[in-house]
């Protein structure tokens, strides 16, 4: 084991004291972008903070000078998002707000509104009845995309208005799927739309592809340094609900269309990006998954004539990807041994890791001279902020940042054992300031989701710092099927997610409770998703743990393999409803040997893990009689996203382990009273 440096970012906020009260945790501004201008003299940033009525967040666009102090340039009831530069270092971002210009104005959907660099109000640039999404821009060309109705894109507005006048909702599927993680899809379907900038408004808008059907959903595009062309992932189905996505590259002027990257057996898409010079594409390719074939994902680079490609970084699980401004290579992201550190990929040469530290960085951009790279910089006990990197050295320099970063109530160790089957398994340990061989802390396990996935980074919902100062230990472990470390490591666990896992989190598990200020008698377990999954399976197969908490979790795997919206992903792996892997996996299948209290946490809206996998555990828990409590969210879905449910979901936990771990009364949380 050894200790993690602890980091000492000097931001605008400077460090606060944020784990006494959840409330004012959940009242911490959150840093959530980074984007550098054309020049290289500014970033820009999305900072997420609670709205005046404390219930709900809102976003507003921040500038962050290379070499000044944060200062904010949006303001407005509905928040701001998707914020792009313009060639002209002008910015242009979406939102709800409505139009000073429009007398009546009840704007409901994200319209587009370009923010002058030389200062005074945004003005509203496009719109569109769906919404406007995704933003970019070259040039003085900009795509953007927009929901559509099916039919003559011109009379969008007019078949809107008249389905909501009949009170029509109903939405007819021809395509699998029908639902993403916590909305419905459709009516309307996702196209892109060229444009030009104009004096005052977006001029000559036109629509790239009215042929899409539902080929972009959940789509990603960018344009080429010239704008003259469009990549974009493109949808392609297949028999028995299956898919492939293609990337195909759209002429801006013609419309024109042509595949660039397809292959049977892997999908490509992830970060795009296009060199400098717009001669390649760096972006992910997917292998598809089969129940014996694992996951596997590398950056893929390939000439934007031919398609001509080759992997790049095999190991990696590409996270965020740009070119250098000189198109010699690629800055890279992805986890590694507990990290995720930014990497130089060469296109002749070898890869090296360019940082160095224990943190994890995301939304690369690097400086236009090439001297430096900027990104969010952040970790286990790290809140993300501004940062830029030695393009050479790799040195690290925090900037000031729009948000404070809290001071955490503990040190960070670094806990590693050895499975089994020989492989190392690794983790983070949160150990509180109040621990030691006298007074010797509980310990709570947490499970991250995923599967594939690492604890590597800061965690706004799953909080370890808030047990922490509690009194509690928290060990988080990569166990199998975490990413970082080589394709080995997903194998192991591939189609054998509960032996193989519990092997690997049992191993990590012992190593910690050896260390003489944790409490081998006191400890608990937790996870989340595939880390809810786990829990219940925990349950099922061993009494080590007092208590276990569980949230938005798997419990019938043949029920919610054909319920969430992902069905087809989950098939690949588990095969065939019915068949042997439901029946050795399934934690269901173990009830009658649960004993350990166990709290159930989910929400309603979670498509993914549809509620109705904590319906069947919570009554199979009751009618087996096991000490057990649910919270429930009528609103919420895969997470929990509300200020007041927030506070709520960690008062009700900690009152949960406070009893069955420490020993306490019972008191149910005045939040949920």
């Amino acid at each position: 084991m050894r200790g993690c440096r602890r980091s000492s970012p000097r931001g605008r906020f400077g460090r606060v004291s944020a784990f006494n009260d959840i409330r004012d945790y959940v009242a911490i501004p959150r840093v959530l972008s980074l984007k550098l201008s054309p020049d290289g003299s500014r970033l820009i940033s999305a900072v997420q903070s609670l709205n005046p009525d404390g219930k709900s967040y809102g976003t507003a666009l921040w500038a962050i000078p290379v070499d000044g102090e944060p200062y904010r340039l949006t303001r407005s009831a509905k928040g701001e998002s998707a914020a792009v530069f313009t060639a002209a270092g002008d910015v242009l971002f979406t939102s709800a707000r409505p139009d000073p210009t429009v007398k009546d104005a009840t704007d409901e959907v994200p319209a587009l509104w370009l923010l002058p660099r030389a200062g005074g109000e945004a003005r509203q640039v496009a719109s569109r009845a769906g919404g406007i999404g995704a933003v970019r821009t070259a040039g003085d060309v900009v795509v953007f995309s927009a929901d559509v109705l099916d039919g003559e894109e011109s009379a969008d507005a007019d078949k809107r208005k008249a389905r909501k006048d009949a009170g029509i909702s109903a939405i007819l599927h021809e395509q699998f799927p029908v639902r993403y993680w916590d909305h419905d899809l459709g009516p309307g379907r996702p196209r892109l739309f060229a444009a030009r900038l104009g004096a005052d408004r977006l001029e000559d808008v036109r629509d790239l592809t009215p042929d899409a059907g539902d080929a972009l959903r959940q789509g990603t595009f960018e344009l080429t340094p010239d704008g003259a062309s469009v990549i974009t992932t493109w949808q392609v189905y297949l028999p028995k609900g299956e898919s492939r996505t293609d990337l195909v590259v759209i002429d801006v002027a013609t419309g024109e269309r042509r595949v660039l990257l397809s292959e049977d057996g892997h999908d490509f898409g992830g970060s795009l990006a296009v060199s400098p010079d717009g001669t390649r594409l760096a972006c992910a390719r997917d292998r598809r998954t089969g129940y014996d074939v694992s996951a596997r994902s590398t950056l893929w680079i390939a000439d934007l004539a031919t398609g001509q490609g080759r992997e790049y970084a095999p190991d990696a699980f590409p996270t965020d990807v740009q070119w250098a401004p000189d198109s010699s290579a690629v800055y890279l992201v992805a986890d590694h041994q507990g990290r995720r550190p930014v990497f130089r990929v060469p296109l002749d040469g070898e890869v090296t890791r360019l940082t160095g530290d224990d943190a994890a960085y995301l939304h690369v951009n690097p400086s236009p001279d090439g001297r430096f790279v900027y990104a969010l910089h952040s970790g286990v006990a790290l809140a993300p902020g501004p940062a830029r990197i030695d393009a050479v050295t790799g040195e690290v320099t925090d900037l000031p940042s729009p948000a404070p970063r809290p001071e955490v109530p503990g040190t960070l160790a670094e806990v590693t054992a050895t499975a089994d089957d020989g492989a190392t398994v690794r983790g983070w340990l949160a150990v509180p300031e109040t621990a030691s061989a006298a007074d010797p802390a509980p310990l709570v396990l947490f499970v991250h989701g995923g599967p594939l996935g690492s604890w590597n980074d800061w965690q706004w919902r799953w909080q370890s710092w808030i047990l922490a100062q509690q009194g509690y230990a928290v060990l988080m472990p990569d166990p199998c099927m975490s990413t970082g470390y080589g394709q080995e490591m997903i194998d192991r666990g591939w189609g054998n997610w509960g032996p193989r896992t519990q092997a690997d989190l049992d191993a990590i598990v012992d190593a910690t409770l050896e260390r003489d200020d944790i409490d081998a008698e006191r400890t608990a377990a937790m996870g989340g998703s595939y880390g809810g999954y786990m829990a219940n399976w925990l349950a099922g197969h061993t009494d080590r743990y007092k208590a276990i908490v569980t949230h938005a979790s798997l419990w019938n795997l043949d029920q919610f393999a054909g319920t969430t919206d992902a069905a087809m992903y989950w098939q690949r792996e588990f095969g065939e409803p019915g068949g042997e892997r439901y029946q050795l996996l399934s934690p269901h299948n173990s009830v009658d040997e649960i004993t350990t209290p166990m709290l159930v946490i989910h929400g309603d809206k979670d498509y993914r893990v549809p509620i109705g996998e904590a319906l069947r555990l919570w009554w199979d828990l009751r009618r087996t009689e096991v000490d057990a409590k649910f919270l429930y969210f009528p609103d919420e879905n895969h997470w929990i996203l509300k200020p007041g449910n927030i506070v709520a979901w960690y008062e009700t936990v900690l009152a949960f382990l406070g009893h069955h771990v420490l020993g306490q009364e019972w008191k149910r949380p005045e939040s949920v009273a």
